[in-house]
């Protein structure tokens, strides 16, 4: 075989395992691939059964009265909108961190001048647990909807802004050098070539990002009480209604799940040309 036959033929080769794992995966059972995910679960659910039944505590209820409480809250109309609306500031304050922290965070990996600049505030504001900042901003905006978005905005802004920064950096010199030579200027290499090269880190900041706004939005409500998951929550904590505390657990712990699992599958799809590039130069 020539030189020119085996470099063509080499990457041939992890596709052609993928394609044959993708096969082998394809004909087993459905419940061989599910039930490595879902026995963990299992078990756990059937220890604390056991262990509450053992215990006999109100502080402990079982199974079938979490479930019921799962079941009432989720048909009450108002405790639905209050969900609803927790999840509408989450997205906002997502939101809010994609618009601002995405950009920052590619500027400082294109920009050692401006890294320089901004790490010294990213130090010093990483180690402030956000829900703390509540108060502060409770002053200054209220206790509406807005202090508890830019807590989340708070919350999500450094994962984003780290995997940016960590994307950008890494971004190939020849693909910014070719863009300045046919007359790109700045915001238009960071959004045409940059933000498209670095989309892989992006996402996973987006993906870890997910699961600090829905931790901030908790933190948030608990401390401003007006209506949401987290006021549902320490409300029935409050009035020792164990039952509904431990629905609202599993609650969100179901929308932590999703959005998760769906934003990965998302992630996926977009950065599908990444993981084939990886899977090459392996």
């Amino acid at each position: 075989m020539t030189a020119v036959a085996q470099r063509s033929a080499a990457p041939a080769q992890p596709q052609a395992d993928a394609v044959a794992l993708r096969a082998v995966t394809v004909g087993e059972p459905a419940w061989r691939r599910w039930l490595p995910r879902v026995l963990p679960v299992l078990v756990l659910l059937a220890l604390w059964e056991v262990c509450a039944r053992r215990a006999n505590l109100e502080e402990m209820p079982g199974l079938a009265a979490i479930g019921a409480a799962l079941i009432t809250i989720l048909s009450n109309a108002d405790d639905v909108a209050g969900i609803l609306a927790s999840l509408g500031r989450m997205a906002a304050g997502f939101a809010l961190g994609l618009a601002i922290a995405v950009p920052t965070g590619l500027a400082m990996g294109r920009s050692p001048a401006f890294a320089r600049l901004v790490n010294p505030l990213t130090t010093l504001v990483y180690p402030v647990p956000k829900a703390a900042l509540m108060p502060i901003l409770m002053l200054w905006f209220g206790i509406g909807d807005l202090s508890k978005i830019l807590v989340i905005f708070l919350g999500v802004s450094l994962p984003l802004l780290y995997h940016s920064y960590q994307g950008a950096a890494a971004v190939d010199d020849k693909l910014v050098w070719s863009a300045r030579a046919m007359g790109m200027r700045g915001p238009a290499r960071l959004a045409r070539v940059i933000l498209p090269a670095s989309l892989p880190d992006v996402l996973l900041g987006c993906r870890v990002g997910i699961a600090m706004a829905l931790i901030t939005m908790i933190s948030s409500e608990m401390i401003a009480r007006q209506e949401g998951a987290g006021e549902l929550l320490f409300n029935a904590l409050d009035m020792a209604v164990y039952p509904e505390v431990y629905a609202m657990i599993v609650l969100i712990a179901l929308l932590g799940l999703l959005l998760d699992v769906g934003f990965e599958r998302l992630r996926r799809r977009l950065v599908r040309w990444s993981d084939t590039l990886h899977g090459e130069a392996t």
